[in-house]
C-alpha cells in the first residue's frame, strides 16, 4: 500500500515560509523567497484566490507582490494589514480587494505562474501601490511603515503576531527581545532566539525560545515558566525544545521538521489526521481555513481544511471529512423510547404503579 499523500494546491517559484488566510475575502496569502543571494530565486508575497469548483477546493494566483531582495519569513494578519518579517525588519503592507465594476482593462500584474494563472497577466507591478485586476476581483497592495525589530549581530525577525483586537503587534527575533513598531514595551524574554509567541486577550504574552523555555508574561513581568528539562521528558542526548505556541480553537494543526502534517482536537489532543512526510522537508507554516467569513462556503462537505507550506515551494491542502455524528432527532427519539421502556418495566414489576 502506497504512502498517503496530500493534494498539492499551489507551487510557488520560490521557497515558502509563511502563510495566512483572510476570512473576509477567502484569500490565501503565501510568502517566501531566496533572500538577498544572487541565485535568481525571487522574493514575494503571493495572493491566491480560493474557489470551490465541482466540490473541490482550488487556488489560483491573483496577485504577486515583489519584495525585491527581502524574503518574507513570517506573516501576521489584522484586517487588511499584513505584518511581514523580512530580515531584521517588520514591513507593514495594506491590501484591498473588491469586485470590478464593468469590463476594465487590466493594470499591472505578474509574469509569475502558479498552477492556475489567471488570464491576461501583465508586466510586473510597481514597488508600491501595485494593482492587479482579474475577472470579478481587483487587488491593490501597498507598502506602509517598516521598522527594524532585531539588532543582533546576525539579525532576523523570526515571528510576528497581533493581539486579539489588533491593537498591539509583537515580534521576536534572534536577539531574544520582544519590541513593537511604536515602542510600547521592550524586554529580553529569552537567552537566544525566540521561536514563537502569542498574545492573549487578557494582555498576557506567551513566548517560546531556543533556550528550552516557554514563558508567560504580563507586560515584562514573568508570570510562569516551563523548562524542558524540568517539565518535560529528559533526553540527555537530544536537544529538545519548545518550538511553537498557538491559541485555543476547535482543532490544532501541526507541521514537523520531517515534513509530516497532523490535525488534532485542541482540547483532548486526539489525532484526527496525519500524513507522514507530506512535504519530505521541514514544514515552515500551517494555517486553517477560518470558520467565519467565506470559510464555511469553501469547506463544502468537510469539517476543516488545513494548508501547509515548506521550503519545497509547495502549498498542500489537508481536508478533514465531517465526522459521523448521531442526529439530534435520533437522540431525542432514543431518549423517549428509553423512558417508555422504563415505564413499562416498572409497570410489569410493580402492578398498579401507574
Amino acid at each position: 500500500m502506497g504512502r498517503r499523500r496530500a493534494p498539492e494546491l499551489y507551487r510557488a517559484p520560490f521557497p515558502l515560509y509563511a502563510l495566512q488566510v483572510d476570512p473576509s475575502t477567502g484569500l490565501l496569502i503565501a510568502a517566501g523567497g531566496g533572500g538577498a543571494a544572487k541565485t535568481g530565486i525571487k522574493n514575494g508575497v503571493h495572493f491566491l484566490q480560493l474557489e470551490l469548483i465541482n466540490g473541490r477546493l482550488s487556488a489560483s494566483l491573483l496577485h504577486s507582490h515583489d519584495t525585491e531582495t527581502r524574503a518574507t519569513m513570517n506573516l501576521a494578519l489584522a484586517g487588511d494589514i499584513l505584518a511581514a518579517g523580512q530580515d531584521a525588519h517588520c514591513q507593514l503592507l495594506r491590501f484591498q480587494a473588491h469586485q470590478q465594476q464593468g469590463n476594465k482593462a487590466e493594470k499591472a500584474g505578474s509574469k509569475e505562474q502558479g498552477p492556475r494563472q489567471r488570464k491576461g497577466a501583465a508586466p510586473a507591478e510597481k514597488k508600491c501601490g501595485a494593482e492587479t485586476q482579474h475577472e470579478g476581483l481587483e487587488l491593490r497592495v501597498e507598502n506602509l511603515q517598516a521598522v527594524q525589530t532585531d539588532f543582533s549581530s546576525d539579525p532576523l525577525q523570526k515571528v510576528v503576531c497581533f493581539n486579539h483586537d489588533n491593537t498591539l503587534l509583537a515580534t521576536g527575533g534572534t536577539d531574544g527581545y520582544v519590541p513593537s513598531l511604536e515602542k510600547v514595551l521592550e524586554f529580553k524574554a529569552h537567552e537566544g532566539e525566540i521561536e514563537d509567541l502569542a498574545l492573549g486577550p487578557d494582555g498576557k504574552l506567551v513566548t517560546v525560545g531556543r533556550d528550552l523555555k516557554a514563558s508567560v508574561w504580563q507586560k515584562d513581568q514573568l508570570v510562569t515558566q516551563l523548562h524542558w528539562q524540568e517539565n518535560g521528558p529528559t533526553f540527555s542526548s537530544t536537544p529538545y525544545r519548545y518550538q511553537a505556541c498557538s491559541e485555543s480553537g476547535t482543532f490544532l494543526g501541526l507541521g514537523t521538521v520531517t515534513g509530516s502534517v497532523a490535525i488534532y482536537i485542541a482540547f483532548s489532543l486526539q489525532c484526527l489526521y496525519y500524513v507522514r512526510e507530506a512535504h519530505g522537508i521541514v514544514v515552515t507554516d500551517v494555517a486553517f481555513l477560518p470558520e467565519k467569513g467565506r470559510g464555511p462556503e469553501l469547506l463544502g462537505s468537510h469539517e476543516t481544511a488545513l494548508f501547509s507550506v515548506a521550503v519545497d515551494s509547495r502549498c498542500q491542502l489537508h481536508l478533514l471529512p465531517s465526522r459521523r455524528s448521531v442526529p439530534v432527532w435520533l437522540l431525542l427519539l432514543l431518549c423517549v423510547g428509553l423512558i417508555i421502556v422504563t415505564i413499562l418495566l416498572l409497570q410489569s414489576a410493580f402492578p398498579g404503579f401507574l
